[in-house]
């Protein structure tokens, strides 16, 4: 994962993680491929919550994507 690449998903991360702190919750950032996908862990009151996957795609996959143009997909893992 280039520094740049990864300076960049984490400046995108910082624009939802106020939406996230708020209701009790994080996101890491745990790594990027070369594929251009990311895989993010989510902390907090996320863990097991019932929306964290509208979340992950309306709002983190969606503030990546359109921040950072290379990025094509966002996945959580544990």
């Amino acid at each position: 994962m280039s520094e740049i690449l990864k300076n960049k998903v984490e400046k995108a991360l910082e624009t939802v993680r106020p939406y996230l702190i708020a209701d009790g919750g994080d996101v890491e950032l745990v790594s990027i491929n070369e594929n251009g996908i990311v895989e993010v862990r989510l902390t907090g009151a996320c863990v097991g919550c019932p929306m964290s996957q509208m979340t992950l795609r309306a709002g983190i996959e969606r503030a990546l994507m359109r921040d950072v143009p290379e990025i094509k997909r966002v996945e959580a893992v544990e």
